[in-house]
């Protein structure tokens, strides 16, 4: 039976013959927007340790496009003390979809960093890999497993990992399994995977809609992953930028969207096209408990925001394809943030849906609101596509939204 992994065994063996990469021959194949921790004043909870201190961190995750050489990379980009890094080690998943801690012992291999499996990573700063002859095919599962021996305040993570991860006690890097560690839900300093390759990367750029709350754990069934399916066949990565509860002109839980477009869309390896899907929670957020003392939204401030986006891709010669922002109405019911939706609101995201259609400003334009909205109802999610809180879409809405994005010009 021809499996992925005899396909990665032939691929390891051609690999081993193969020159060197450049910098530039590289793919942003999966990545976790970095974000900053925020303290226990804030209306939601972090769930996630304030340290991981002497412990391994394991990760699983599926990249999106293949390659023969990978490079990992972890950020300390909000931390404000010197990270300490004791080993990282990457091996294939040894299961299908689903939580599991379980490696292919087989392939577990080091990572250097600079020559070196020890190093620290400066406040502020990145970390990457070397190059890695390490064949990868389009969908792969990975498991990264990092060992922090001293001081490691999470002051960066990622929060919607949708995705279980493993904590154990002291250098696990190697370990079979860690089925007895400590749950994480959520993911700490991983930011990216690169495969060498001169493809193309497009980058997802939103809020926990792109973050994929509401779809199933484990599964990979948030919308990124799915267009990443139905791109890998053409070689076009998918790298997934979304943070739970991002805005476009605001920061709290992660940095304004104008702020950090630069490091988590602009500077991925072959980014030649990003989707923007922003705006919801800078509309819902005003007069809740996430910001009760903002003052409302306007389209006009948010149309500043995108065209803001738009001149900056386009400098650096990326297309900048607008997602139309989904209906909500009802959102949260049951929670202290009813207030999220209202009919002032829902009047806001329409006017600023006709401008993402109509000015013709984005590149283009991807109508996550025409296909997710009930036709008897046009401000409320489709029964169909909602995960419960009308809201967040389900997996079926996050399928409907991957077909939604327009193809990519062949000549990009």
């Amino acid at each position: 039976m021809f499996t992925i992994r005899t396909f990665s065994a032939i691929l390891f063996a051609a690999a081993l013959a193969m020159p060197a990469y450049a910098a530039s021959d590289w793919q942003a194949s999966w990545y976790a927007a970095p974000q900053p921790a925020w303290d226990a004043t804030f209306a939601l909870p972090t769930n996630v340790p304030a340290s991981v201190a002497g412990s391994t961190v394991r990760e699983v995750l599926r990249l999106s496009t293949g390659g023969g050489s990978v490079r990992v990379v972890l950020s300390n980009r909000y931390g404000t003390v010197p990270l300490a890094v004791g080993a990282v080690r990457i091996a294939r998943t040894a299961s299908e979809p689903g939580a599991t801690s379980a490696i292919d012992t087989a392939s577990n291999r080091a990572l250097t960093f600079a020559g070196s499996t020890e190093f620290t990573i400066p406040p502020g700063g990145t970390a990457t890999s070397d190059p890695l002859a390490f064949p990868v095919v389009p969908l792969e599962r990975l498991t990264i497993s990092t060992w922090f021996p001293g001081p490691a305040p999470l002051a960066t993570f990622h929060w919607g990992a949708q995705q279980t991860g493993y904590l154990a006690a002291g250098n696990a890097t190697a370990a079979a399994t860690l089925d007895t560690a400590q749950r994480l839900q959520g993911r700490a300093f991983l930011a990216a995977v690169h495969v060498a390759g001169q493809g193309r990367t497009i980058v997802a750029l939103g809020d926990s809609i792109t973050d994929g709350n509401g779809s199933t754990p484990d599964r990979h069934r948030r919308w990124p992953d799915l267009l990443a399916e139905r791109l890998a066949p053409q070689g076009i990565a998918v790298a997934n930028a979304g943070i739970s509860g991002a805005r476009l002109l605001s920061s709290k839980m992660g940095v304004k969207a104008i702020e950090r477009f630069d490091a988590d869309v602009l500077e991925q390896p072959g980014v030649t096209a990003v989707v923007v899907l922003l705006g919801t929670n800078d509309i819902g957020w005003p007069g809740t408990p996430f910001a009760p003392q903002d003052a409302p939204m306007t389209a006009e401030r948010l149309v500043d925001g995108y065209r803001a986006l738009i001149a900056r891709a386009h400098a650096r010669g990326v297309r900048i394809i607008g997602g139309t922002l989904p209906p909500f109405r009802d959102a949260l019911p049951g929670t202290p943030f009813e207030g999220y939706w209202t009919p002032a609101k829902d009047a806001l995201r329409r006017e600023v849906n006709a401008w993402i259609r109509t000015s013709g400003e984005f590149d283009a334009v991807a109508d996550f609101d025409a296909v997710l909205r009930d036709p008897a109802d046009p401000s409320r999610l489709h029964a169909e596509y909602d995960s419960g809180d009308h809201l967040h879409p389900g997996d079926a809405g996050f399928a409907a939204m991957a077909r939604a994005v327009p193809a990519l010009p062949r000549t990009q």
